[in-house]
């Protein structure tokens, strides 16, 4: 696997032993990519690490509360 290729990583938290997520690549400069583990060659959403950041942040805020 070279630098330029994603490296995929599913959540310790993934229901259904981890088949019913999404998968997240965060190993690329300036760049995080999601997908849906089903559906791995449906698409990929790209976002900033500052978003992505802020997106987990407030994910784990609404789930503390």
């Amino acid at each position: 696997m070279s630098a330029s290729e994603p490296r995929w990583r599913k959540s310790s938290r993934s229901a259904n032993g981890g088949d019913t997520c999404v998968e997240v690549a965060d190993n690329l400069p300036g760049r995080v990519l999601v997908r849906d583990t089903k559906d791995r060659a449906g698409g990929t959403l790209t976002f900033g690490p500052a978003a992505w950041s802020a997106f987990v942040a407030s994910t784990k805020d609404t789930a503390a509360a």
